[in-house]
């Protein structure tokens, strides 16, 4: 599979409202494996089957999930292109953030005064160089 066009700012709003939701995340995770009818969700969770075709909707919205029609049921199945496209964001997130993370373990690792370090501060007392004016 081929994961070619970048989300716009807007499908990664709708995409991150529609996983802020543990209902929709299950949702999701369900319909990766086959279709199932929203009445057959909605029997899965202690709510009504209006609530359960919001969380639906929202996941539509959000391009997660593809709903067709078959008869009089709706069938709804995740789709994985989306979920690629969604999964490279983070990819690239995650290399941003190991990057970083990365140069910040190079600089912790240079010795101290090495060059374009400061030098590193000394706990010696300054030693005083004055000389005693006894017997002048």
């Amino acid at each position: 599979m081929v994961v070619g066009i970048e989300l716009s700012d807007d499908e990664i709003d709708r995409v991150f409202h529609a996983l802020a939701a543990a209902t929709r995340r299950d949702i999701l995770r369900r319909t990766l494996t086959g279709e199932y009818s929203v009445s057959a969700l909605a029997s899965e969770y202690d709510m009504s089957f209006a609530a359960v075709q919001k969380h639906v909707t929202v996941l539509e919205a959000a391009g997660l999930i593809v709903k067709r029609a078959e008869g009089r049921e709706r069938l709804v199945r995740a789709d994985p292109e989306m979920i690629a496209r969604a999964r490279a964001l983070l990819a690239r997130y995650e290399e941003l953030w190991r990057a970083r993370i990365d140069r910040l373990d190079a600089l912790l690792a240079e010795p101290a005064g090495s060059a374009g370090s400061a030098p590193a501060p000394t706990t010696e007392e300054p030693k005083n160089d004055h000389r005693s004016n006894e017997g002048e």
